[in-house]
């Protein structure tokens, strides 16, 4: 058995180490580009299919994480996370290589293949280095740096497009995760599965169709075409019947790409079920919060970003201390349920959002979420890991990561509908006759909508203060659902050794 209180040995840290530094890595790449778009755009022109640089790393991250959760099943941890690294690596030259937008969006799918592997893998390789209550206090650390690099990848990105090329937004990553590779070179030790499985190649091909066209829907959908069009309709149509396939073909298959007996597990259903409902409701903080603060706030960009602080400092605080109890003590079931009423009462508080709002509640109503979400988040993992089956570490703890990141996709698709609807309706109600409620790009700039004259200015900025106040009364009820799932979370006690062997409910 590992002493809780022992330090770690230098091989250890520093494996740890890198692992950390990847995922910040991983994390801060789905935010940093967003603030050099115009940037790139105004060099490489290309302005309509700029947002493709977005959705192309998107969704190859999001497909590549089973699959490399699985693949790290059969063939080993080591290899995986090397592959993932360089996959990145080679993304990111090419992304600041690239002398057209076709160039760049092809790049940041490759980003995005390495990104989402290496979600997968640092999860998992922390599961395979330490033992469950210990992983528990690492695994909280691990939530705190996806969380700040949230924060840090916007006023990173700003900054590199601000005062240097931005090409350095892809490069500046490139010692850092060479370093990470040397390290995991050197010191991560880990027994290569010796029985040789097959891989599921249809499993794999129906899997990236099913959720890459499901992705597309609700990234397109009323944003690029309207949601009755042929193309969002036979996207949806395709996405939910190849879903239906891959099903069938997982209960059928020898070693399935995502095994269906893990759904026999109730820790792994509430556990995935949690993170899908909490992904979504923080995506719409992180992404609807700052339009509020610009249109109707008049805070800049950069300002916006730095708003969101409280959220991220609640998010790193409720992990780290969360995780700290949870090794000391094995048990975590009270924890998510502490943290989820936390998440709810911060975002019934955002629910009262209106023009005449002030920043102070509004921060201490992100600070609650932050802390609620940061008590809940890293005890799912936890416990998915330390009830699944050793063969199926990777596929499950990478499956941890997958449905949250649906959650939060359709959590964009879902709360863009409801700002939308709600703008529209008070563009109509105060502007009649107007065309900006057809404006689909209104949106897409503040600074725009502050240049408008005063009448139309006040309208939108009501439309936007109601949107983002609907938002989160939308997601009272999802996070009230996400706290009763976790009265329903089983426990057991987290072992204090390594081993393929999970234990049995405690009763």
């Amino acid at each position: 058995m590992r002493d809780l209180a022992a330090p770690l040995d230098r091989s250890l840290r520093l494996v740890i180490g890198a692992m950390l530094l990847c995922l910040f890595l991983s994390a801060v790449d789905q935010t940093i580009v967003a603030t050099a778009l115009p940037t790139i755009a105004g060099e490489l022109g290309g302005l309509d299919h700029i947002s493709w640089v977005v959705t192309s790393y998107m969704l190859f991250s999001t497909v590549s994480v089973p699959l490399f959760g699985k693949l790290s099943d059969i063939h080993g941890r080591k290899l995986m996370i090397q592959i993932t690294i360089v996959a990145f690596l080679l993304g990111s030259v090419l992304a600041g290589l690239s002398q057209s937008m076709l160039q760049l969006i092809v790049a940041r799918g490759v980003q995005g293949v390495g990104g989402g592997g290496i979600l997968a893998m640092a999860f998992t390789v922390l599961a395979d280095v330490m033992t469950p209550r210990q992983r528990s206090r690492y695994t909280g650390l691990f939530t705190a740096v996806f969380a700040t690099a949230s924060v840090v990848g916007p006023l990173l990105g700003g900054f590199i497009a601000d005062n240097m090329s931005w090409r350095w937004v892809f490069w500046v990553k490139l010692p850092l995760g060479a370093a990470a590779f040397v390290v995991t070179a050197l010191h991560l030790h880990l027994p290569r599965p010796t029985e040789r499985r097959p891989v599921d190649l249809l499993g794999a091909a129906l899997l990236t169709v099913g959720v890459t066209t499901m992705l597309l829907a609700t990234t397109w959908g009323g944003q690029e075409f309207p949601w009755t069009s042929m193309l969002i309709v036979g996207l949806l149509v395709t996405g939910i019947v190849t879903t239906a396939v891959f099903i069938w073909h997982q209960t059928r298959t020898e070693d399935p790409v995502l095994p269906m007996r893990l759904f026999r597990d109730r820790i792994f259903v509430v556990s995935v079920t949690m993170g899908a409902l909490l992904g979504a409701v923080l995506v719409g903080g992180v992404t609807f919060l700052p339009l509020f603060l610009q249109v109707v706030d008049g805070a800049s960009a950069t300002a916006s970003g730095l708003l969101l602080v409280p959220l991220m400092a609640g998010v790193v605080i409720g992990s780290n201390v969360t995780g700290r109890m949870v090794s000391r003590s094995g048990r975590y079931r009270k924890f998510p349920i502490f943290g989820l009423s936390m998440a709810l009462l911060g975002v019934s508080a955002l629910a009262t959002l209106s023009a005449g709002t002030g920043r102070l509640l509004i921060s201490a109503a992100m600070g609650v979420l932050g802390v609620g979400v940061g008590c809940s988040m890293p005890v799912l993992m936890v416990a998915v890991q330390n009830a699944a089956a050793f063969p199926d570490m990777g596929v499950a703890t990478s499956s941890v990561n997958f449905f949250r990141t649906l959650g939060s996709a359709f959590g964009v698709a879902l709360f863009g509908v409801v700002v939308r609807t709600q703008l529209n309706t008070t563009i109509e109600e105060r502007l009649p006759g107007s065309d900006l409620a057809a404006d689909g790009e209104l949106l897409g700039s503040p600074a725009a909508i502050r240049q408008l004259p005063a009448e139309q200015f006040e309208a939108v900025a009501d439309g936007v203060a109601s949107g983002v106040g609907m938002v989160f009364i939308v997601a009272v009820p999802i996070m009230a659902l996400a706290l009763v799932l976790a009265w329903f979370l089983e426990e057991i006690p987290l072992r204090d050794e390594l081993g393929p062997e999970p234990v049995t409910a405690a009763d």
